[in-house]
């Protein structure tokens, strides 16, 4: 795949949002140590769990989108921190020693 062939997920979630789709955007705020994705990475979801971009990767990212159909559903934003110190960062796998905090809210 190129970098012609990756959408922005911004520009996603505004055509998801055109074509009537209930949408929540995820940005990573904050780093600490190893990350995957710098701050400022998007993921946009929809309410069925379909997804573009990226916030971490593996196993964060599937809590993410459950996290953001639930905001998706309430209508209320929520900050999401995962690290090695959290008890669920093996689950989750963040085992590398990185922290990250995402902002899940929804596109409205």
């Amino acid at each position: 795949m190129s970098q012609l062939d990756i959408q922005d997920p911004l520009q996603t979630a505004e055509r998801w949002k055109h074509e009537g789709r209930d949408v929540a955007l995820a940005t990573v705020m904050e780093t600490w140590g190893s990350a995957p994705r710098p701050a400022g990475s998007h993921l946009v979801i929809d309410a069925d769990g379909n997804f573009e971009g990226s916030v971490s990767g593996g196993c964060v990212e599937g809590a993410v989108i459950t996290e953001a159909i639930d905001v998706i559903q309430s209508g209320e934003a929520k900050m999401l921190d995962f690290g090695v110190a959290d008890e669920t960062a093996w689950r989750v796998g963040l085992s590398c020693g990185g922290r990250i905090r995402v902002y899940v809210e929804r596109v409205s």
